[in-house]
């Protein structure tokens, strides 16, 4: 079943690949109950993990969801499960939910936090096949993408029997290569990677190639700054000033990542 979820008596799939992006109508607002919430600009009230937070509405949607920032829950704004969600929730529990059968809340939860980190490698490992540059790693990052793909179809059981961290390690290895790869071919592109750049004054600046995987950038002012090419895989770059940069062509920057900083004049 590579690259095709069951869902039910339904089969949800995107030109042959699964879904990696929210679908919260077939989602039984898990990321609104599995997490904790710690109060900060991010959320406006402290939330211990496994309890529903109060602005659920008993269909599962969000009674503020038109006005999250208004009422201080941008993190919700600006998180993402990758698709994550509805697979737990209509792939595997075929479609069961946690309201209505209390005795499956723990392992569904459970089964949250290691689906979203399946669908965010699958993200990345999708974008890296859309590099001609990495067409020499295609074939590594292929393989990788099935076996993915396959463990993520196992049972609840399976799923959280994952060793995570190692197949993460072994994706991050080709990806990176991929990213090297990508980036070849530009002179002294800066290494960035893990660096503290909370507030930086960056604007303008030439970051062609820049390695910004895991870089803090939070407040950074990116004006006008040359990203060609930049791979923000794991970036933080909440509140980031991005209007103006150039992005063409900037690698693994998530939707999310997007949201959490500014790339325009609109509020």
């Amino acid at each position: 079943m590579t690259g095709w979820l069951a869902y039910g008596n339904q089969i949800d799939s995107t030109d042959g690949d699964m879904k990696l992006e929210a679908d919260c109508a077939r989602c039984a607002a898990l990321c609104c109950v599995a997490p904790a919430f710690a109060k900060s600009s991010d959320f406006a009230i402290d939330k211990p993990a496994g309890k529903p937070c109060r602005n659920l509405r008993d269909d599962f949607r969000c009674g503020i969801h038109e006005r999250l920032d208004q009422r201080g829950f941008h993190g919700c704004v600006v998180f993402d499960c990758f698709g994550a969600g509805q697979h737990v929730t209509q792939g595997t529990f075929g479609g069961r939910d946690w309201r209505s059968e209390p005795g499956i809340a723990g392992p569904m939860f459970a089964a949250l936090d290691v689906m979203r980190a399946l669908h965010e490698l699958l993200w990345y490992l999708t974008e890296a096949l859309e590099l001609d540059a990495a067409v020499r790693v295609h074939q590594q990052l292929r393989a990788l993408k099935e076996e993915t793909e396959r463990l993520s179809e196992g049972t609840p059981a399976e799923i959280q029997g994952i060793d995570l961290e190692s197949h993460r390690r072994r994706v991050n290895r080709v990806l990176l290569r991929a990213s090297e790869l990508a980036r070849a071919g530009i002179p002294n592109p800066p290494d960035h990677r893990g660096a503290n750049l909370i507030g930086r004054r960056l604007r303008g600046r030439d970051l062609r190639g820049a390695n910004l995987r895991g870089a803090l950038l939070i407040g950074a002012d990116l004006r006008e700054a040359d990203l060609r090419r930049a791979d923000f895989t794991g970036a933080d770059v909440r509140g980031a000033d991005l209007r103006g940069a150039d992005l063409r062509d900037a690698l693994f920057l998530t939707p999310s990542q997007l949201r959490s900083a500014r790339v325009s004049d609109n509020p």
